[in-house]
């Protein structure tokens, strides 16, 4: 792989950290896949999981191994990079079918990090023409994963992952900046700005602390759960 090209920046000026806003619902194409070990979900999720039972995401998914900062960038010349630099490469870098770039406050990642230890799973739905297809998420940091729910209903631990987010932190205490890398594995059936906007709203639904509490009522307090709530908060009509 590449290394980023460090020396090619754009000023200072032009880059600047962003921190995750509310979006809207986004278009996208329909069917998935998904893995990673996690925990047992709460019973409450049952209606949400195969039929068969909730259990480990299917296993020996590569671009679930760690990935390491080194293999994209090179980290001792980012060193010496400012906050705004370091974003504005990383973000031209990553410009190019398959692959995401963005970036966070390293303390809006420590919320992440905080609310989905205990908030794990999700679900997202992303709209396509006339209609929406709804993805089934689940955040193992520094990994999110993603899946289409129908497909993960259906196959269970037999389905693969559709997207793939990466967090890294060599740069959280240093620069106040956490950068964050999406992988398409399918890119047959989702773009780029698809999966950008995927991103942005699962990060939304984390740390705006009134969607959160949605995060929460389906991770805790299931049977109370509404999927229309999460299309209102979408602005997304309901179908």
């Amino acid at each position: 792989m590449r290394r980023l090209p460090l020396r090619l920046l754009r000023s200072a000026a032009a880059g600047s950290l962003r921190s995750p806003a509310p979006s809207r619902g986004c278009p996208v194409p329909r069917a998935p896949h998904l893995p990673a070990e996690a925990a047992a979900a709460p019973a409450e999720l049952a209606r949400w999981l195969p039929r068969r039972g909730y259990s480990r995401f299917a296993s020996g998914f590569t671009p679930l191994e760690p990935k390491k900062l080194g293999s994209i960038l090179d980290v001792e010349r980012a060193k010496g990079l400012s906050p705004e630099h370091l974003v504005a490469a990383w973000d031209d870098y990553h410009l190019g079918r398959g692959h995401i770039g963005v970036s966070m406050k390293a303390k809006l990642y420590r919320l992440l990090e905080q609310r989905s230890a205990t908030c794990p799973y999700f679900v997202i739905p992303l709209w396509r023409g006339s209609g929406y297809t709804t993805m089934f998420m689940q955040v193992q940091l520094p990994h999110m994963i993603f899946t289409g729910l129908e497909d993960y209903k259906a196959r269970g631990t037999q389905a693969s992952p559709y997207y793939t987010v990466t967090h890294f932190t060599e740069f959280a205490e240093t620069k106040d900046t956490v950068l964050v890398r999406g992988d398409v594995v399918f890119t047959s059936k989702l773009t780029d700005a698809e999966a950008k906007c995927l991103l942005e709203t699962a990060h939304s639904f984390y740390l705006n602390d009134v969607r959160y509490k949605l995060v929460e009522r389906f991770n805790k307090e299931t049977h109370d759960f509404e999927f229309k709530d999460v299309l209102q908060a979408l602005e997304m009509p309901s179908m």
